[in-house]
């Protein structure tokens, strides 16, 4: 199954926290996540894990994620991007 690349948002693990470089809606710079290390096996397993993000209150199912992006049910780049 080939995973749809604009539905991917890269995050960092930094010190026990989650965080995304830009914020997909707002383009605010270093967003904490609402978001645990130890929810990411929970949502490899198949949990899906609403996501609101605190700088635009964005919001964003994660269906999946690896060690580098998240993998949302929806779109989270721009066209071009």
């Amino acid at each position: 199954m080939m995973i749809p690349f604009e539905n991917t948002w890269p995050y960092e693990n930094m010190m026990g926290d989650l965080y995304v470089a830009e914020c997909p809606f707002c383009d605010a710079e270093n967003v904490l996540l609402l978001l645990k290390p130890s929810e990411l096996p929970l949502i490899r397993d198949g949990k899906k894990r609403l996501m609101i993000l605190p700088c635009c209150h964005g919001r964003m199912t994660i269906i999946d994620a690896d060690r580098d992006y998240l993998l949302a049910d929806s779109p989270l780049r721009r066209s071009g991007s």
